[in-house]
C-alpha cells in the first residue's frame, strides 16, 4: 500500500479495524463548518487564519476574565498563533483544558524564576555559524525556520519562535549546509526551528537534498509538531519529497491524547507509509500530562499511530513557563508506573536537558537495592528482589 492510497479518513478503513479508529475521534471543523473542505484541509490557508488575537479567540471559546487580562499581558512577551484545526480541539468552556494550556497566555509566563535563562540549552554558545549548534560528536541541530503553526506556551526557544527577526534567510541556510558539507565527522543532523515543515516544499527539498548529497550524512531527522497542530500539512508533494531522500526521521510532539485525532492519525500513516520512520517527544506539563495513566494511554496510542514514545523531556528552564515544570521526581514515578506495567516498547526515556549545553542526561528509577562483592540485588517493577551474580 502506497501513501497515495489513503487521502481521506473513509481511507483509513482500508488500514485499521473499526476498534483501532474508534479510538481516534474525528476532530471535525468545529465553529468553522461553514467554511469550505478546500480551505479547511489546505495548510496555508491554516497558516493564514491562525488565531492570533483575543477576538479571534472569543469566537472558537468562552474565555475567562483572568484569560483575557492574560492574553493581553503576555501575548506582549511571546506572540499567541493557533492553527483553526487546534484551536477546535479546545474544551470550549473549560479552562483547565490540556489543549488551551498549551496554546493561551497564562499568567505564569510573566513570572521569570533567578534560575530562568534566554537560552536555557546554551544553543548559540555552540554555534559554529548562525542558526547551526554543534554539541555532540557526530550530530548537529540545523535551525531552518522561525515559525510553527501553534505558538506553544510551553516552547523552549521563545527567544526565536515568532519573531521574524530570527528568520534563517537564504544565505543562513547555505552558510549551515556548507558547515555541514566541511565537517565529515558530522553523520546525523536534525531539521529543527521553530517548525521547518512551516517552509515551503521547495525550501524543505532544497534542504533534504542538500544534505543527502553528502556522503558523511546518513541520517536526516525533520523535528515537527505539525502532525499534532496542522495535520493538513503532510500532503502529497511532502510526501513525495521525503520519499526521494530516505531514509528520513521524523519526530513529532504529542503531549496529550486529546491531541489524537482521526486527522492526526491519517497524516502520520501517511508519513508511515512513504517510508518515514516516526518517534515522539512529550514535554513533561504540569497540569497537562503530569500523571502516569495520562502518560500510559498517550504512549498506548502512539503506537497505534505507528510512533515511537522517544523521550519525555524536563520542562526546561526557559523564561516564563516555570508554571508548567514538575518536579524530577514525578517524572520518575510516571516512568516507574509504565515499566513492567506495559511493554517496553511504550516506554519512553526521561531525560533532562542539562542548563548550559550540556545535553540531555537519561533518569531512571534506581533499580539497584545492594552491591556485595560480587552480588547485585535488583528489584523488579512489583518491588521483588532478585540476585545477580557478576562473573569473578
Amino acid at each position: 500500500m502506497q501513501f497515495s492510497d489513503i487521502n481521506t479518513l473513509d481511507d483509513l478503513n482500508k488500514v485499521y479495524p473499526k476498534h483501532i479508529l474508534d479510538k481516534f475521534p474525528i476532530a471535525g471543523q468545529g465553529v468553522y463548518v461553514n467554511e469550505t473542505n478546500e480551505n479547511w484541509n489546505s495548510w496555508i490557508w491554516q497558516q493564514k487564519k491562525r488565531i492570533n488575537s483575543l477576538e479571534g479567540l472569543e469566537k472558537v471559546i468562552n474565555l475567562s476574565e483572568a484569560e483575557k487580562n492574560n492574553f493581553v499581558e503576555c501575548d506582549k512577551l511571546f506572540h499567541t498563533g493557533i492553527t483553526p484545526y487546534y484551536a477546535n480541539l479546545m474544551d470550549k468552556n473549560d479552562t483547565h483544558c490540556p489543549i488551551r494550556m498549551q496554546a493561551i497566555p497564562q499568567k505564569g509566563e510573566l513570572i521569570v524564576m533567578k534560575e530562568d535563562l534566554e537560552d536555557p540549552l546554551g544553543e548559540e554558545a555552540d554555534m559554529p555559524v548562525p542558526g547551526l549548534t554543534h554539541r555532540y560528536p557526530d550530530r548537529v541541530l540545523f535551525y531552518t525556520s522561525h515559525n510553527c503553526p501553534v505558538y506553544c506556551r510551553h516552547c523552549t526557544r521563545k527567544r526565536k519562535v515568532a519573531d521574524p527577526s530570527t528568520s534563517s534567510a537564504q544565505d543562513q541556510l547555505d552558510a549551515g549546509i556548507e558547515y555541514i558539507r566541511a565537517h565529515k565527522e558530522v553523520r546525523d543532523v536534525v531539521v529543527s526551528g521553530g517548525d521547518p515543515l512551516s517552509l515551503s516544499n521547495k525550501k524543505l527539498e532544497y534542504i533534504i537534498k542538500n544534505l543527502r548529497g553528502m556522503e558523511h550524512i546518513e541520517l536526516i531527522r525533520l523535528g515537527t509538531r505539525n502532525p499534532v497542530t496542522l495535520p493538513q500539512r503532510i500532503d502529497n508533494e511532502l510526501l513525495e519529497i521525503l520519499q526521494r531522500y530516505q531514509p528520513i526521521y521524523l519526530n513529532t510532539h504529542f503531549n496529550h491524547p486529546r491531541e489524537m485525532t482521526r486527522e492526526s492519525l491519517l497524516a502520520c500513516t501517511r508519513l508511515s507509509l512513504s517510508g518515514v520512520v516516526l518517534g515522539n517527544q512529550s514535554v513533561l506539563l504540569k497540569g497537562v500530562n503530569d500523571n502516569p495513566k495520562t502518560m500510559l494511554e498517550l504512549s498506548h496510542k502512539l503506537l497505534l499511530m505507528r510512533i515511537r514514545p522517544y523521550y519525555i523531556y524536563q520542562c526546561d528552564l526557559s523564561q516564563g513557563i516555570s508554571h508548567f515544570r514538575t518536579s524530577v521526581e514525578t517524572g520518575i514515578e510516571i516512568i516507574e508506573n509504565m515499566r513492567g506495567w506495559t511493554s517496553g516498547l511504550a516506554i519512553p526515556q526521561f531525560v533532562i536537558d542539562a542548563p548550559g549545553g550540556g545535553g540531555k542526561i537519561p533518569i531512571n528509577p534506581n533499580y539497584v537495592v545492594k552491591k556485595d562483592g560480587n552480588k547485585i540485588t535488583l528489584r523488579n517493577y512489583k518491588k521483588q528482589q532478585y540476585d545477580y551474580f557478576e562473573p569473578v
